[in-house]
């Protein structure tokens, strides 16, 4: 088997994890909850108006302060909602797998021993900070 097909079969695995199903049922949830999108709506809504206020020559200051207490509360209820959290963490959970999986193979195509090669969350990437991960 060549190293593509492989990587193909590899991200058919992928999608069977339950990282990623969370994920993938969580981002449907969120598309789907129409309260959330919205509320996404009316912070796009919000920061394109800001960004026009501040392009004007002679920008309103309390026009900008308001948008911009707008946009914060906007924001603030998008990510309040149940759909959106659970979207976030599952995210998380699947970015952090990812990353994993990623640095493996990154190490082990430096050299690293597929065997003990692994990701390291509290790595630096900056050896003068390490105490040793090899």
């Amino acid at each position: 088997m060549d190293m593509i097909e492989l990587a193909r079969d590899f991200g058919r695995e992928l999608q069977k994890d339950e990282r990623y199903l969370a994920f993938n049922a969580a981002r449907v949830a969120s598309d789907e909850d129409e309260e959330l999108q919205a509320l996404i709506g009316e912070f796009n809504l919000k920061r394109m108006a800001i960004n026009n206020e501040a392009q004007k020559e002679e920008q309103d200051e309390e026009k900008v302060r308001t948008l911009n207490e707008e946009l914060r509360a906007a924001y603030n209820r998008i990510m309040a909602n149940e759909n959106m959290v659970r979207y976030n963490e599952t995210k998380q959970e699947l970015d952090l797998f990812v990353q994993r999986l990623l640095t493996i193979i990154s190490m082990c195509a430096e050299g690293e021993d597929p065997a003990t090669a692994d990701y390291n969350p509290s790595c630096t990437h900056d050896c003068s900070t390490c105490g040793g991960c090899h």
